[in-house]
């Protein structure tokens, strides 16, 4: 048995982001995260061929950042998301423009070639980090104490013994572990905590039916990233956007590097269904042929290519999400409210923030707002 204050399930930007606050505040805490990396909806992919999904750079070896592609979430927008943008600041990453100078090609019917016109520019404008978003989590990780933080650790259980919640959870191996505390913040998606972990005593059914009735962001998406030695379409006047009728990617953008190569990202319009039926070879010679289309011949001969589907991972998607609308959900509660886990529990992934669910901005608001609202009995650090 191991007693701490707080236990944090789920390692990804709200899981610690919680843990860097719980240590400015100097309450003790436990991170379980059952993939064997942090990052969770976070991930990255090296020009190198090497996939790293947000474990930090010293335990993962990462290539040169300037070759870093988001597999995951890409932007924020530091004009309204100003929580967000001022935690990057405080971690001195860098930041740049998504570029969108230039025209934008359309697609509309097999019938009828692609066809050329006036781009936009969003207002305001969406950012990415310089490295793509996993320096937000290895800058995160490089602030904690490593020791506080174990990988490979599925939650299975939480079973409320007297003012404690006793935490079960597995590793690889299938060697349990529990962890006593006083309080659980739950760092996951709510449909993911609603179907993978049991409660004693049960939680109130109105509430699991609010959690498993919020979609997972990101878990109905797959993602396509081609790379190219310089982004090309540049020089014709384009600004690698495009949106297509036809597919199999139906909303496409210039993913390319600061310094370095060119890149291409579209998701899928294929319904996550119909992904898992066609190999990842077949689905990747679509794309390349949709951007040859678009982009030209240039774009079917790509140095390096990814697609990430967070449909077929299980740590992302439950069933329900597989035909979900791929809207943003609307935050449901975070905590219980009577029975026998008040004051126990708080969610506080990005899909239990009001303002920003699912997004990166919302895993922080999620994070500070159940910090802030721990009970006395934890920040008391007895």
């Amino acid at each position: 048995m191991q007693d701490v204050p707080v236990v944090i399930v789920g390692g990804g930007l709200s899981g610690l982001y919680a843990a860097f606050l719980l240590e400015q505040k100097g309450i003790a805490y436990r991170l379980l995260e059952a993939r064997d990396r942090l990052g969770g909806r976070i991930a990255v992919a090296n020009f190198s061929g090497a996939l790293n999904n947000g474990q930090a750079a010293a335990d993962t070896g990462m290539a040169n950042k300037d070759d870093a592609f988001d597999l995951g979430p890409s932007w924020f927008w530091p004009d309204y998301q100003t929580q967000l943008s001022t935690l990057i600041e405080s971690l001195n990453l860098s930041r740049f423009t998504q570029f969108e100078a230039g025209d934008m090609m359309v697609e509309r019917a097999t019938d009828q070639p692609p066809i050329r016109m006036q781009g936009y520019k969003s207002a305001p404008s969406s950012m990415r980090l310089v490295g793509g978003m996993a320096t937000l989590i290895e800058a995160l990780y490089a602030r904690l104490d490593a020791k506080s933080i174990i990988t490979n650790q599925t939650v299975q259980q939480l079973s409320r013994v007297g003012e404690y919640i006793d935490v079960q959870s597995e590793d690889a191996a299938g060697q349990a572990t529990i962890s006593r505390a006083r309080h659980v913040l739950l760092a996951l998606p709510p449909r993911l905590v609603a179907g993978r972990i049991a409660f004693e005593p049960a939680l109130p059914q109105e509430l699991m039916t609010q959690w498993q009735q919020t979609a997972t962001w990101m878990a109905p998406h797959a993602k396509y990233v081609a790379v190219y030695e310089t982004p090309f379409w540049r020089d014709n006047g384009l600004s690698g956007a495009a949106r297509s009728a036809i597919g199999p990617l139906t909303e496409i953008h210039d993913a390319s590097t600061v310094d370095s190569h060119g890149a291409l990202f579209g998701f899928f319009g294929v319904p996550a269904q119909a992904r898992q039926s066609v190999s990842n070879i077949v689905l990747k010679q679509h794309c390349r042929e949709q951007l040859a289309r678009l982009f030209g011949t240039q774009a079917s001969s790509p140095v390096a290519e990814y697609l990430k589907d967070w449909a077929q991972d299980p740590l992302t998607a439950m069933p329900a999400d597989i035909n979900g609308n791929e809207q943003h959900a609307v935050a449901p509660p975070a905590k219980p409210k009577t029975d026998a886990w008040q004051d126990q529990l708080t969610g506080c992934g990005s899909e239990w923030s009001a303002q920003f669910p699912g997004y990166i901005a919302g895993a922080i608001d999620a994070a500070a707002i159940a910090v802030q609202s721990l009970p006395a009995t934890v920040l008391s650090k007895e």
